[in-house]
């Protein structure tokens, strides 16, 4: 018989008198993941000059001909103000453009220059590599079954509520 979730923030009864091993505990080792992997990335493009945020910045910019300030937080997983100083440091660069938008003079719009299109396209190759180097323990079949699984994860944290717990 499935195990039917608590509601947000209660604990399931299966939790109930299951003691918390931290290095067991799948959200902190998602996140301790996540943390190591964009460190070691981040040496990757250290030789280009930018930090974690301004790549995630210019990734996210170089998808879209045009993107608003605030739609580039909604898409990264930083925080409004770590965004405006990863934009501010690359506008300072001469990476990323900022136009106000014809339909909303109240809105910046940013797009890659010329220099900046360069920079995306030599860090892309950089993170790709990596990427590849990472996933190069597992099958094909592994991949698709992680890539599966991270899409399940990504939904359902959606879906759950906010215990605050990290």
């Amino acid at each position: 018989m499935p195990v039917v979730p608590a509601p947000p923030g209660e604990a399931s009864e299966a939790a109930r008198g299951r003691p918390l091993i931290l290095g067991r505990f799948a959200p902190y080792r998602i996140v301790a993941l996540g943390h190591a992997i964009s460190g070691r990335l981040a040496q990757a493009y250290r030789g280009e000059n930018l930090t974690i945020p301004e790549w995630r910045v210019l990734a996210v910019v170089a998808q879209a001909d045009a993107l608003a300030a605030r739609d580039v937080v909604g898409k990264t997983p930083m925080d409004k103000m770590t965004v405006s100083r990863a934009v501010a440091s690359l506008e300072g660069k001469g990476v990323i453009v900022r136009l106000q938008s014809e339909s909303d003079r109240r809105v910046n719009m940013l797009s890659l220059s010329t220099s900046g299109r360069a920079l995306y396209d030599r860090v892309a190759v950089l993170a790709l590599g990596f990427e590849d180097e990472l996933l190069a323990g597992l099958s094909a079949e592994e991949r698709a079954a992680f890539d599966q699984l991270l899409a399940k994860l990504e939904a359902r944290a959606q879906t759950i509520g906010d215990a605050g717990v990290d």
